[in-house]
């Protein structure tokens, strides 16, 4: 049966790199019975541009109506003016909304080749390979009310509202517990509960459900620490699971310790495994157009893809190998290049990994 992906571009960098993934995905429909069809769509800036809104409903519909959704980046500085219902990061929050993608994945794990990209010492992050499930729907970003408003006395006050129902912290916590169970059945739950509320109650939560998973070993760890423990000494988390905030937060964090925030992939998926694909790092505009750009965390989320919406887990593991094979040759992007590499572009980047596809298995 033909799986349907829906590519979304995006702005900034968000074509170059997704180009690089639509070449990787020919050459897996042409050579390796890859069954899908890809269309193309606008989000972000780009939508803004040709439609006025961030996430157009056509966008939306073919979204929804896709297995799979590919994206490159959103965001620009020129559109900083712009009301923040209207800014390209709304087509973004509106997509994870809208397809509910409440579970978020985002390994951190460090090449072997890369280890002097890391600007941590090599004993430190030596065999890093972290798990981040970062709940995607809820939390700050989405809670209300929000907004602006001024006071009595004529100032001015922003307002966010924290705020998680049980059962979507309970939905998250079985996806994170899931998880470890596939991994070294260690899960490390993150909150503030000891000033915030609302992530008091998400500890209750996890506490509960850890009952349903006697094999996990269940910790807790407030998150000031957990940001000083992932720099400190990160190969003692195996699978971390947090609110939406905190997690966009750490996973960044855990991001620099392998090097590049250019290397790292994320799945965003719903109940049903369905998925939105996506490096974690953001359009880079400075660089957007310079054939600079590191392709390899979109490629790595292709392999994402494969494996937890596609259920090609022979295709993901072929497309890995080729990137560690291209690593192996040496060849690297600027942002994680040291002394004695060859440095090529981001088009370079993604043919020698369509090579590789063929010898590697």
């Amino acid at each position: 049966m033909t799986k349907k992906i829906l590519v979304l571009p995006g702005d900034g960098i968000g074509p170059e790199i997704i180009a690089a993934a639509i070449n990787v995905l020919k050459k897996l429909q042409s050579d390796f019975g890859l069954n899908v069809e890809m269309e193309s769509a606008l989000v972000g800036g780009a939508a803004y541009d040709a439609h006025g809104k961030p996430l157009p409903e056509a966008t939306l519909k073919l979204a929804k109506e896709a297995d799979a959704v590919l994206l490159g980046a959103v965001g620009s500085p020129k559109y900083e003016s712009l009301d923040i219902a209207v800014r390209p990061e709304k087509g973004l929050l509106g997509l994870r909304a809208e397809l509910s993608l409440f579970s978020n994945l985002r390994p951190a794990f460090l090449y072997p080749q890369l280890i002097a990209s890391s600007t941590l010492k090599p004993d430190v992050v030596s065999g890093l390979d972290i798990m981040i499930v970062r709940e995607l729907t809820g939390g700050i970003y989405f809670g209300e009310p929000r907004g602006i408003r001024r006071l009595e006395n004529g100032e001015r006050q922003g307002f966010n509202t924290l705020v998680y129902a049980e059962s979507e912290i309970r939905r998250i916590g079985r996806s994170a517990f899931d998880t470890a169970m596939k991994r070294n059945k260690q899960l490390c739950s993150v909150d503030k509960a000891n000033v915030l509320e609302c992530t008091e109650l998400w500890r209750e939560v996890m506490i509960e459900l850890s009952k349903d998973y006697p094999e996990v070993v269940l910790s807790h760890m407030y998150v000031d620490n957990a940001a000083m423990q992932l720099v400190r000494a990160p190969r003692q988390f195996d699978v971390m699971v947090t609110t939406n905030m905190f997690g966009d937060i750490l996973s960044d964090t855990a991001a620099m310790l392998t090097g590049s925030i250019g290397m790292l992939p994320s799945a965003s998926l719903d109940a049903e495994g369905k998925g939105m694909y996506e490096p974690i790092h953001g359009s880079a505009p400075d660089i957007a157009g310079k054939n600079r750009a590191n392709p390899l965390a979109t490629l790595l989320s292709v392999a994402m893809m494969l494996r937890y919406t596609l259920n090609e887990a022979e295709l993901a593991n072929r497309l890995e190998h080729a990137v560690n094979a291209v690593l192996n040759q040496g060849l690297r992007t600027v942002d994680i290049a040291s002394e004695g590499a060859t440095v090529v572009g981001t088009s370079q980047m993604g043919e020698a990994v369509v090579t590789a596809l063929e010898t590697v298995s």
